[in-house]
């Protein structure tokens, strides 16, 4: 039936000489009732089976669905080198970005081997090391030496052994600095592992899609420039507090400056020796990875001499050098985080569980692409929810994935979680027996490690000016984000990034091109006049493109740019018509009293000349305005109406406007907007040739000329 209505309107348009334009029949959608999308949402979720349940059970722990598929002769040598080089490494960095969260050696080596576990249990990525995070144990770090402050414990320039009574002076349990500052720091991480979890349950892994390379980049490097700061100290042997409150890094230095006097000459040329080999062989190590089979592990090495000159040296006796102190074996009996501090800490739990969260997504994504599989990013949000929420109950802090460690294990062969398993194994055989060893260690010498990680997040400030030929935006978003995490506030770098990223996603709908556009020969193509030569405009037909959706924030831009590009603003048009309507009555009423023949021949010069000033505006030559809605994703309300006004304003100046190339979302905002009557639906086209046609169709039907109004 569609097609004999389609084929009779062809005939008749044919026998008139008008130009028919394809018309397309249009499915009709059901619309679900709400009652019953929810109802069926409700019994899928809750229906139970034997094969739901399996489906359930595999897909929370992922372990199950991989390990029974295990090719042990292709996949293990790789899993178990991968594990063995990347718990080598693990030793010397937990132990130092411990001291970087502000807890003892021992928390970071327990924290390591703690998620490696859980991660091979629930993660869904091969490649990733979740683990210590120097970001992470920055944020933690500064919320463990706030809460330390507010409860009167002594700062480091004191005894770690200073004591409070938590609870009351008789009956409650002593806790000295080292206890409450892992308490604080276990809760800590308790806090983001429930807001991690909880997000996963309400499947909005979606999120990390918000965090744009650029942002999660000036963030990494802003706070590396703090965490580089923080570590200063260490390296010239100063025993100050951590600066607390906005502008910290600035804080940091100006007291460097006044306590420079105070160097620990022993510290400051530990911290020169270890710079000295540890940079260049990590260049090394850097250049020739494609032909090394692992990495050479240069920080063990270095910790190790470190350690034996220290403690035949005396340096602490003798030059009075801070060292990482009494790491005890085994594994401590579980505890509960401290419930009154969660109301302390949740504010900065929330930040600390995005960053850990988008870092994860981020990093097990990029492998996955890389390698050919799927990631599924809500269950690495449990995953890495339950790496902070289990270890938190035995004195362990926050974890996220780690680029560094990453990298590693995808060079040396990593094929599944599984190494994951074997890096526990070494840090177990740390924790039972080769800790202590670690007594005489210089805390210098785990500052040098620290900084010298920081090597590729410093390096991104010599790509400042690619980032800013490729992509202006981009770079800009860069700059703000690094500049307000390190001379602001860490927490609040995150959050000025978000809404930077925000308002230029927004601005870019704001400053959206308004473009003219001709015709490329006889080819059906319509492109900008200002950017292609040799383009052909069609006589008596304006073209126009708005490249943005049109809603509520800029469909008043919309409308400037259109009037302004085609210079004919029917507003004012339609105003200075009434004025030249009010003069030319003015005269006809000061002929009328003039009277006689002089007042006649006035009256008719009068009508003549204001009838040809009122009804041809100046530098106008088109009837028809074809309006291109390719670019426009969607409308709102207000771009609706937007439509409508500029297709109500022209039509009464004689302009018919006629809508091109929309898309499904588009036709269904203006039939539910009621833009077209029903009888003119016909002015909307799928192409802008039909549109051209159609509206040269009208203008011969109609008899005017192509080229004026």
């Amino acid at each position: 039936m569609a097609e004999e209505d389609c084929c009779a309107s062809a005939d008749e348009g044919a026998k008139s000489g008008r130009h028919v334009p394809l018309v397309l029949e249009r499915r009709e959608k059901k619309e679900e009732n709400w009652r019953t999308a929810v109802s069926h949402q409700l019994k899928k979720q809750c229906t139970c089976s034997s094969e739901r349940a399996k489906a359930q059970v595999l897909g929370f722990v992922p372990i199950l669905k991989w390990l029974p598929r295990y090719q042990l002769r292709d996949w293990i040598l790789g899993d178990v080198m991968s594990g063995l080089i990347v718990g080598i490494l693990l030793v010397p960095q937990s132990i130092a970005y411990s001291l970087l969260a502000g807890q003892d050696p021992i928390y970071g080596l327990y924290t390591s081997f703690y998620s490696s576990i859980i991660y091979t249990l629930l993660g869904t990525s091969r490649h990733i090391s979740v683990g210590i995070f120097g970001v992470l144990c920055l944020l933690v770090g500064q919320v463990v030496d706030r809460e330390l402050a507010l409860a009167g414990y002594l700062t480091e320039s004191s005894s770690n052994n200073t004591t409070l009574g938590l609870g009351n002076a008789t009956t409650g349990p002593v806790c000295d600095r080292s206890c409450y500052a892992i308490m604080v720091g276990a809760t800590v991480t308790f806090t983001a592992g429930v807001y991690q979890v909880l997000m996963g349950l309400l499947q909005v892994g979606f999120v990390s899609v918000y965090l744009s390379d650029s942002l999660l980049s000036g963030f990494a490097t802003g706070a590396s420039l703090t965490i580089l700061t923080s570590q200063v100290k260490y390296l010239l042997g100063l025993k100050l507090p951590r600066a607390q409150g906005w502008g910290s890094l600035i804080k940091t230095w100006v007291s460097l400056f006044q306590n420079l006097g105070q160097t620990n000459l022993c510290d400051l040329v530990t911290s020169l020796v270890c710079l000295t080999v540890l940079v260049p062989t990590k260049e090394l190590n850097d250049r020739f990875k494609a032909k090394l089979k692992a990495p050479i592990p240069f920080e063990l090495f270095v910790v190790i001499g470190a350690t034996m000159a220290s403690h035949f040296g005396h340096f602490k006796e003798t030059y009075g050098s801070d060292v990482a102190g009494a790491i005890p074996t085994g594994f401590l009996p579980p505890q509960l985080p401290s419930w009154s501090l969660i109301p302390n800490v949740a504010v900065d739990a929330f930040s600390i569980s995005i960053v850990g969260f988008a870092i994860t997504v981020s990093l097990s994504e990029m492998f996955a692409k890389k390698h050919g599989y799927v990631v599924d990013p809500n269950q690495e949000m449990y995953a890495i929810g339950f790496c902070n929420i289990l270890p938190s109950f035995f004195r362990c802090f926050t974890t996220s994935a780690a680029l560094t460690k990453t990298l590693v294990k995808e060079s040396t062969g990593c094929q599944t979680q599984l190494s994951g398993l074997v890096t526990a194994l070494v840090l177990l055989l740390v924790l039972l027996v080769i800790a202590p060893l670690f007594y005489s260690l210089q805390k210098c010498v785990l500052a040098v490690i620290i900084v010298v990680n920081l090597r590729g997040a410093l390096r991104k400030f010599t790509d400042i000016p690619r980032m800013w030929r490729v992509n202006r935006v981009d770079a800009a978003i860069w700059l703000v984000t690094m500049a307000t995490s390190a001379l602001i506030n860490t927490e609040l770098g995150l959050l000025v990034g978000v809404m930077v990223s925000a308002f230029c996603v927004l601005g870019r709908t704001q400053r959206a091109q308004a473009l003219e556009l001709g015709r490329a020969g006889q080819r059906e193509l319509y492109e900008d006049l200002a950017s292609y030569k040799g383009l052909q405009t069609q006589p008596g037909v304006a073209i126009f493109r708005y490249e943005a959706p049109i809603y509520y924030a800029n469909q008043s831009l919309f409308k400037k740019a259109l009037y302004r590009r085609l210079g004919l603003d029917p507003v004012k048009e339609k105003a200075r018509r009434r004025k030249l309507e009010k003069q030319r009555k003015k005269q006809e009423e000061a002929a009328m009293t003039a009277g006689g023949e002089g007042g006649t021949k006035i009256k008719k010069e009068t009508e003549l000349t204001n009838a040809t000033r009122i009804f041809l505006p100046n530098q106008v030559n088109f009837h028809s305005l074809v309006i291109d809605c390719s670019p426009v994703l969607f409308l709102d309300t207000a771009g609706v109406n937007a439509l409508k006004e500029v297709c109500k304003d022209y039509k009464e100046l004689g302009v018919q406007v006629f809508l091109a190339q929309c898309n499904t979302s588009v036709l269904e905002s203006l039939d539910r907007g009621g833009y077209y009557p029903e009888e003119e639906k016909e002015n909307m086209f799928f192409t802008i040739s039909n549109a051209v046609h159609y509206s040269h169709s009208l203008s011969s039907q109609n008899g005017e000329c192509d080229t004026s109004c």
